[in-house]
């Protein structure tokens, strides 16, 4: 694993962007692996005014997100649909049809775990975007998942509902339950960046880079990736 130790939350987002833009520059028809939450923002940011200012085109770049909140959709704006289109896609020439996310509100969740296994298998990740949780989820793959798992329903955790609820006017809004990527849909990527900033961070980066490979820290399945990087800043990487 490469580490990639930056001052700042800034410097962080720049130095991920770098990692994104050789993929897309080498590749204009690369399958990009998104994910959502505070910490890839500043990349998106990076992509918008690189894409103004130099014309990086994803026109013909493909998109799937690893996760969605259970009974929400674009209607919501807390959905992870509405977050991409807010945080990236309107601010690019990407042709919405070629971004992929789990359907929140689906009626049948098993069909729609199954139609998304299969997209993955169809659109292998040229880059996959990760951030990790304060206890060492990746995704929504909590503690305890199995390494083998694909796409699923996973009932959040105390500790995930609090760290999300920052983004909801209260705690009682966070839902309950997501569909993620699974484990193993995640190691399927080519190549995976993996940001983290702040203190919190700091015990999951250590499981992610140094602890032991183990299901209780779904993170530290990546020591096992052949080519993953993670850029962090000093207060995230602290304990390294």
């Amino acid at each position: 694993m490469k580490v990639i130790v930056a001052e700042n939350y800034e410097e962080m987002s720049r130095k991920a962007f770098e990692v994104m833009a050789e993929v897309v520059k080498n590749n204009p028809r690369a399958v990009l692996g998104l994910a959502t939450g505070s910490t890839p923002i500043g990349l998106y940011k990076n992509m918008i005014e690189d894409h103004e200012k130099n014309g990086t085109s994803y026109r013909e770049i493909k998109t799937v997100n690893l996760d969605e909140y259970a009974g929400l959709d674009y209607s919501s704006d807390q959905s992870y649909v509405y977050f991409m289109r807010h945080n990236l896609f309107d601010h690019i020439d990407i042709d919405l049809k070629n971004t992929n996310i789990e359907n929140g509100k689906a009626a049948d969740r098993a069909a729609e775990c199954a139609r998304y296994n299969a997209l993955l298998d169809e659109l292998p990740r040229d880059i996959q975007v990760l951030g990790i949780g304060s206890n060492g989820h990746i995704a929504f793959n909590e503690p305890g998942t199995p390494f083998g798992s694909v796409t699923h329903i996973v009932d959040l955790t105390e500790s995930t509902i609090k760290d999300n609820s920052r983004m909801f006017a209260s705690i009682d809004e966070v839902p309950r339950q997501a569909f993620t990527m699974g484990l193993k849909n995640i190691m399927q990527s080519k190549k995976i960046l993996i940001l983290a900033n702040g203190a919190n961070k700091a015990k999951a980066v250590y499981g992610l880079v140094k602890g032991e490979v183990t299901e209780n820290v779904p993170a530290s399945i990546l020591q096992l990736h052949p080519d993953c990087t993670l850029v962090c800043d000093k207060a995230a990487a602290s304990l390294l």
